[in-house]
């Protein structure tokens, strides 16, 4: 690079931070690099603007970095991480995820606005981070202050690894005029700076990428100006020291080419990050100022609250309106090439969109909740009339396998929005009602997605959707298929214990719900294996979940059945596990999915193995708090546990560490998040529905059209 010798003798002049008589490095082999992975799926930050012309979103990991940012859709992480390096150009350079202590903080509690402030373990120098997206643009823009604790000039480089369109292996990058690009075949990336950056190079990861660079003698001595088709990793040293220059500004734009993200990088750049951080934030404010009060409920957990609807809101996509992610993560395998492109969470699940559109109509936003139904309508599957296992945002399937409840919870949803209009009802509930009379009530996988057979939670989504569709099927006169609907529907409540229900199982000396027999017999042994490393052999009546409560919350079963009751206390002594945030429970007895006993991730395991653990989840206790409500207990205790269960940045998991190994451990706190998906929208759903539902004294989503019917509770 021409004067470039001049320029950085002229900078370690000034910085005196490396040495002008080192000898560059030689150039190691070309890539391409390291497989692609994902980063750790426990996010601490998630945030987009709420705008459908702005299709960036970013999340922050817990090791105080910037992880996948996903682009242009909520389905498609486009970069997998973004971070710094400090160095003093002779005796180290460190990167901040390892060096530094981390915390992160919500900047105002009515935006998806985070900041992470990472300071050295050594006490030598402190790095803030603020992060928005610019509405209207497709771009982060990024907020940076380096200061030197220690008064001495340090070295700042920014690494970044881009892995466009969901893939980390066919990039290629290249440095122009202090502007750091990469593109494939479809996605670009622009990064650039103010002040701009004044070194630059481009390498493969773990091969020639910068930080392999700078490990070895501390300074940035490969240069290459471009590299193609592999793990591209792209890095430029940033002009400051941390002394006399602390402050900087990076914007982090993408289009489908690099001339396009380049004009958008430097656009949001020039607009200055205060008045992009602005209208980010005004986004925000406007959306939740649409939107009822929050319940007197969230008082003590009133930023929880709203935070959670950001995040519901801010998990649809806005290409594909109505399409809401499971999570912005890849937990555990799911992020290590096992699923390529990535998933599942990044998916569209029609149960998660169930959970996520009542959620939003409770809160007030109904539009969300129509947008979600019609986007299940798009993706229906023709010509039966089920819906995927899950699709991507576009409705394109992945997955291929069947889940009754994710027919009929559809049902549920369009009764509950009122649409009886006659195109809805025939085009889409009069077959899905057709579909779940033909093929119920035994479901190939119910909602924990890894059993087939007689499912008690399935069979009241069925029984719910059925009296739905019959409600909606009378409205437009059609009262055969109502009636069909109906019959069917009382028979399976009526049938579902003697499904379900075992009077000899070996958990209690009364009768107790199971969480699924394979053969409507549960007072046989049946046998079968449990997945995840669990027994390979399990007798049915051994296991049992919280799935049952399904059938009072949604109305096919009064809350105060026998046999309810007495469920609920074989549950308990099974799978509650008490922590300081409260009480929390497993999904049922011999679940594997979760981390290993020394907080490895989960990997998929042959039976009998025994090696990873399902931990505690959150919205379990948000499930035994509706159901509290319905018994006239109280249910504060419960939205209280979820609302502890969140992190820094109050994002909700989906798991939580259960007291077994390696529980304990430093980082690893019993009622805390583990690795798994966070944010989970389920959780948050779950949160806000409880909110809501403590206001109102009863599930605010349970349909009066059913337990009118089947528990004579029957409210407007």
């Amino acid at each position: 690079m021409l004067g470039w010798s001049v320029l950085l003798t002229s900078l370690v002049l000034l910085s005196g931070c490396a040495s002008t008589t080192r000898s560059p490095a030689p150039l190691p082999a070309e890539g391409p690099g390291s497989p692609a992975i994902w980063t750790p799926a426990d996010k601490v930050g998630f945030g987009t603007a709420h705008d459908e012309a702005s299709r960036v979103w970013f999340t922050l990991g817990s090791s105080g970095e910037l992880t996948e940012v996903y682009f242009p859709r909520a389905d498609t992480p486009s970069v997998r991480n973004l971070y710094f390096v400090v160095s003093d150009g002779r005796t180290f350079a460190e990167m901040e995820q390892e060096a530094t202590e981390h915390r992160v903080e919500l900047v105002d509690p009515r935006s998806l606005t985070f900041r992470q402030v990472n300071t050295a373990r050594s006490g030598r120098y402190r790095l803030t981070k603020t992060y928005v997206t610019e509405p209207g643009k497709n771009a982060l823009l990024l907020d940076v202050r380096f200061e030197s604790l220690s008064g001495q000039p340090y070295s700042l480089y920014v690494v970044y690894d881009p892995s466009l369109s969901n893939n980390g292996m066919d990039d290629s990058g290249t440095s122009e005029e202090g502007t750091l690009l990469a593109s494939d075949a479809t996605t670009a990336s622009a990064l650039v700076a103010q002040p701009g950056f004044t070194r630059t190079s481009n390498g493969f990861l773990d091969v020639s990428d910068g930080w392999t660079d700078l490990r070895q003698d501390f300074t940035l001595d490969w240069t290459q100006a471009s590299v193609s088709n592999g793990n591209v990793v792209q890095t430029a040293l940033v002009p400051v020291d941390g002394l006399t220059s602390q402050q900087v500004t990076l914007a982090l734009g993408f289009g489908a080419s690099t001339p396009e993200a380049r004009q958008t990088a430097q656009e949001s750049l020039a607009a200055g990050f205060q008045d992009v951080a602005r209208r980010y934030a005004e986004s925000w404010h406007t959306y939740l100022d649409s939107l009822p009060a929050a319940p007197p409920s969230t008082q003590a957990w009133r930023t929880t609250y709203d935070v959670s609807v950001m995040v519901l809101a801010a998990s649809e996509d806005k290409t594909f309106r109505g399409a809401f992610i499971a999570s912005p993560s890849m937990p555990w395998v799911w992020g290590t090439g096992q699923e390529n492109p990535s998933g599942p969470y990044h998916l569209v699940w029609s149960r998660d969109q169930y959970q996520i559109a009542t959620a939003l109509l409770a809160a007030g936003d109904k539009q969300a909740a129509e947008r979600a139904l019609e986007h299940l309508f798009r993706v229906q599957q023709k010509p039966d009339g089920s819906f995927p296992q899950n699709a991507e945002v576009d409705g394109k399937p992945r997955w291929g396998s069947l889940q009754l409840d994710e027919v009929a919870l559809p049902l549920v949803l369009a009764w509950q929005l009122g649409r009886d209009d006659a195109r809805t009802y025939t085009e889409h509930i009069k077959k899905a009602a057709d579909f779940v009379v033909a093929n119920g009530p035994v479901t190939p996988q119910e909602r924990w997605e890894n059993q087939g057979g007689y499912s008690p939670a399935t069979i009241a989504a069925e029984v719910a959707g059925l009296i739905c569709a019959a409600e909606l099927a009378r409205r437009n006169g059609d009262t055969a298929s109502a009636e069909r609907y109906e019959t069917t529907a009382d028979t399976w409540q009526r049938q579902v214990e003697s499904w379900t229900v075992t009077g000899n199982g070996p958990l209690a000396s009364h009768p107790y719900y199971l969480r699924i027999t394979k053969d409507g017999n549960p007072n046989a042994g049946t046998t079968y294996s449990i997945g995840d490393g669990g027994p390979a052999a399990v007798d049915q009546r051994q296991v049992v979940d919280l799935s049952f409560l399904e059938l009072v919350r949604l109305g096919v079963k009064p809350a105060n059945d026998p046999v309810i009751v007495q469920s609920l206390a074989v549950v308990d002594a099974q799978l509650r596990v008490d922590t300081p945030n409260g009480p929390y429970w497993h999904r049922f007895n011999f679940d594997g999915y979760g981390e290993t006993r020394d907080g490895a991730p989960w990997f998929i395991s042959e039976p009998e193995t025994g090696q990873t653990f399902g931990r505690a989840w959150p919205l379990l206790a948000g499930e035994r708090g509706e159901y509290a409500l319905l018994v006239g207990q109280p249910a504060d205790d419960f939205l209280a546990t979820m609302a502890r269960s969140g992190n820094e940045g109050f994002m909700l998991p989906e798991q939580v560490w259960d007291g077994r190994p390696p529980t304990g451990q430093p980082g690893f706190v019993a009622g805390e998040g583990t690795f798994s998906a966070t944010p989970l929208t389920w959780t948050h759903a779950q949160f806000v529905r409880l909110a809501w539902s403590l206001q109102s004294g009863y599930p605010v989503e349970q349909p009066s059209v059913v337990s009118c019917r089947y528990t004579k509770v029957c409210r407007r």
